[in-house]
């Protein structure tokens, strides 16, 4: 049986407080059962930065991993778009 490939999202930076995590938000879009609106949803991921490169704004790559604390399982993978 071969192994399932990773997740791989992607999403903006909204907070590089902490040391070496930056929070990452994933925006999707999805159309309503009955309204067929588009409905836009928003998530947050703790994601592992390691060299501490990516910055508030940066819109960033993310991939699934294997669990680093209570709250990361993704490292950021490299970074699409700095911040103005």
């Amino acid at each position: 049986m071969e192994r399932s490939r990773r997740k791989v999202l992607e999403g903006l930076v909204v907070s590089d407080k902490m040391q070496k995590t930056v929070v990452v938000s994933v925006e999707t879009k999805s159309k309503h059962p009955i309204y067929r609106k588009l409905v836009i949803s928003h998530k947050k991921y703790h994601a592992h930065n390691d060299n501490d490169d990516a910055k508030v704004g940066d819109l960033v790559e993310i991939t699934e991993t294997r669990p680093l604390s209570a709250t990361k399982n993704w490292r950021v993978s490299k970074i699409l778009e700095r911040a103005r």
